[in-house]
């Protein structure tokens, strides 16, 4: 079955499942998942922990050698195996659907790795462990989710902060979750156990927030102004490519562009069609509400003008440039504005 990361602690509470499937890209929850595991098989006696990691070359023979050796110190096996890729083939999967049919009380099998998607969580393998155990994809959080995070680990340091307090972290450390509980740690070592303020917390922490391009594209889509040049000023900081950013404007534009077509017949949108989930539809609701035809032939114009510059390498500034057309994007009239060349 699977559990979110938030309600991992009360499930492991209440008892200890055979195997544990835990995957994703947010480093800090799988962190502290795989840790309660471990805490929580150390009490429960499982003493002895092999950890395997199925690299190229890696030989799937051991996974069931370790599953059937006995210690001369402890009767219980904890095995912790790491799936590079997220897949363990063709091989792998025939011995984890093996290992799965063999565990039993005195054995724990953790298996870990990257973000996977749906065609490895259909596999046999994965479904056969999920059944007896518990699977957990760690995801990175933002808005609500991530707020509500926050809040869980101050409770957790006895430290009481105003919600204003708490968006302050969340604009802090947004999309670097390791680096949000190492502020709050820092918090509760500064001020143990108590009220802290909007200008201590200003005092205390560092700027550590971290984005990619497809958190970037899907702001700039849903309006908000402020972060999306929040957004470009950390990618730029962080040495993203422009032209990455280039490639991903002119693909939404795309997007939008077709989806305005289709509108125009007054017919709902088949948002499947486009290949566009549910939790991204209301990101493109809006850019579509809030653009006209006569915006995006404007927008398609100062991409074009933008991708040749690039490519000739004469902007002197590229991340201003980048900035000018989330802006018209965003709605704003840009037409008079220069392009920076060199």
């Amino acid at each position: 079955m699977q559990i979110y990361p938030n309600q991992f602690f009360q499930d492991i509470n209440k008892n200890l499942r055979p195997c544990y499937l835990v995957f994703g890209d947010e480093p800090q929850q799988k962190f502290e998942v795989i840790e309660q595991i471990r805490q929580k098989a150390k009490t429960l006696g499982f003493e002895e922990r092999t950890v395997l990691v199925a690299e190229s070359g890696f030989s799937w023979a051991s996974l069931i050698e370790a599953t059937q050796s006995m210690s001369l110190f402890s009767s219980q096996q904890f095995i912790e195996l790491e799936l590079p890729t997220g897949k363990p083939g063709a091989e792998g999967s025939k011995v984890l659907q093996e290992v799965a049919a063999s565990l039993n009380p005195d054995l724990l099998l953790l298996v870990h790795g990257p973000k996977i998607g749906k065609d490895v969580q259909r596999g046999k393998w994965y479904k056969v462990l999920d059944d007896i155990g518990a699977s957990i994809l760690c995801y990175p959080l933002e808005g609500k989710q991530l707020n509500q995070w926050i809040n869980q680990q101050l409770v957790k340091h006895s430290l009481s902060i105003s919600p204003a307090g708490v968006k302050m972290i969340s604009d802090f450390c947004e999309g670097n979750m390791l680096a949000a509980k190492q502020e709050i740690d820092k918090l509760a070592l500064l001020f143990p156990s108590q009220t802290v303020s909007e200008t201590q917390i200003e005092q205390a922490m560092v700027d550590q927030s971290r984005y990619n391009v497809f958190q970037l594209i899907d702001v700039m889509l849903s309006g908000d102004a402020n972060r999306c040049i929040k957004m470009l000023y950390r990618l730029e900081s962080e040495g993203l490519e422009p032209n990455i950013i280039i490639w991903a404007l002119m693909r939404e534009w795309d997007q939008l562009w077709k989806l305005k077509v289709a509108m125009q017949d007054g017919a709902p949108i088949q948002w499947q069609k486009f290949g566009i989930w549910r939790n991204r539809q209301a990101f493109y609701q809006n850019a579509l509400h809030r653009l006209c035809f006569e915006q995006l032939e404007d927008i398609q114009n100062a991409l074009s003008k933008a991708d040749h510059a690039f490519k000739q390498n004469v902007i002197a500034r590229p991340y201003v440039e980048l900035c000018h057309l989330c802006m018209m994007f965003l709605g704003t009239d840009l037409r008079r504005i220069p392009f920076l060349s060199a």
